[in-house]
């Protein structure tokens, strides 16, 4: 899939210099405000037709999930509106900028029309996509606009473990006087909003150190730094001895917890059921509609994995409640058809890459799924064939 995106991006001039426009990103645009955003336009709207923030702000899609996700106000309370429209607008503009949507300005306000169809739903479907994506994108626009080499030296220095506070300051003053001698841009203070946004999508695919609070980060930058949602109220400690208050804030933050996987297990059914139309596996109860979605490791045990669409698989009824859950049990999980279904999902996901490359599936997160339901350490270096033999003898054993 990063060829596609590639190509794609390889049609358009995305200079700076030329654009004259510093929202190529911005301070809300992260992967996943981002992969929100995108699901949003994909779930929510008629992408056949233009839109506004507005139609984001007020589809019901939109109000349920931006509180369950990024524990926010309601949309519909007033007193968020300047929030949310930066929420919105930000990664709309980038992706207009990137040429997966078209924007037109219009009496003051922005109106937007999907382009690019494939790469819109891909950037939707989960973070670690539109990472990749970000990366492609990033990569074209420092190079297009000539300040590339700048990222690489600092690079270069991180690389050789003689990266210095100097360093990254070069490379601050560079990207700053770059932006405010090419864009409307004309404060450093607005500049270092989008310079993190910048640097550290380029820190975490080179795994160097990025830039926190304005300064370089004492670490490598990794995936989960570059998230908005990275301290909230799923990192609050759990400690037994809490008031009568804390407690009632547990409850809340449970219940947005449930909230938050909800979402997340329901746009993953809904991808499933969207590009797999018969049951994955193959046997005698696989004739007639496939018309469930099982979780191979069951979400009540593995709640962690519940959002997985490599742990989804397509079923037949017949298959669900009577061969995958025996005497039609749900809290029961029949171990020989779990190996079934774990061979099916495998051949599955092997045709896909095959077909589409990452589009869908990722086998670093089979095997995850695997590692994780069977306490196993599968390589992610083995083939699909390996993978399936490895299976077999964990159940036989």
């Amino acid at each position: 899939m990063k060829e596609t995106i590639i190509t794609y991006l390889n049609q358009f001039d995305l200079d700076v210099r030329k654009t004259g426009d510093a929202r190529f990103m911005d301070q809300k645009c992260t992967p996943d405000v981002i992969c929100f955003i995108a699901d949003c336009i994909v779930s929510a709207l008629d992408c056949s037709k233009e839109f506004a923030v507005a139609d984001i702000w007020n589809a019901q899609y939109f109000i349920k999930n931006a509180k369950a996700i990024f524990n926010k106000p309601l949309p519909s309370d007033p007193r968020a509106r300047h929030e949310y429209d930066k929420f919105i607008q930000q990664p709309l503009r980038m992706l207009a900028y990137a040429h997966i949507l078209e924007m037109e300005k219009r009496g003051g306000a922005n109106y937007y029309r999907v382009i690019n169809m494939e790469l819109l739903e891909y950037i939707a479907q989960r973070e670690r996509n539109t990472f990749i994506f970000l990366c492609c994108y990033l990569h074209k626009v420092l190079s297009d606009s000539g300040i590339i080499r700048y990222f690489e030296e600092y690079k270069e220095k991180n690389e050789q473990g003689t990266v210095t506070k100097d360093d990254f300051n070069r490379l601050k003053d560079r990207y700053d006087r770059f932006t405010i001698g090419n864009t409307a841009i004309n404060t450093e203070v607005e500049v270092h909003r989008i310079f993190p946004k910048v640097l550290n999508v380029y820190a975490v695919e080179n795994q160097i150190r990025g830039t926190e609070k304005g300064r370089m980060s004492m670490f490598v930058f990794t995936f989960s730094d570059l998230m908005y949602n990275r301290k909230n109220w799923r990192d609050l400690n759990k400690d037994k001895a809490i008031t009568r208050q804390e407690a009632q804030e547990q409850l809340e933050n449970n219940e947005q917890q449930e909230a938050y996987n909800a979402y997340y297990v329901q746009k993953a059914i809904n991808l499933l059921r969207k590009i797999q139309v018969d049951s994955e596996v193959r046997d005698q109860f696989g004739i007639g509609e496939a018309t469930q979605v099982h979780h191979i490791f069951p979400k009540s045990q593995f709640p962690e994995l519940a959002h997985y669409l490599e742990n989804l698989i397509k079923l037949t009824a017949t298959q669900h409640y009577t061969m995958a859950h025996p005497s039609n049990n749900t809290s029961l999980i029949n171990r020989d058809y779990q190996l079934t279904c774990l061979l099916a999902k495998a051949d599955t996901i092997e045709q896909s890459l095959k077909a589409v490359g990452g589009k869908y599936y990722r086998k670093e997160s089979f095997i995850f799924v695997i590692n994780t339901g069977l306490t196993a350490e599968l390589s992610t270096n083995l083939k699909f064939e390996d993978i399936k033999s490895s299976l077999i003898q964990i159940y036989n054993s």
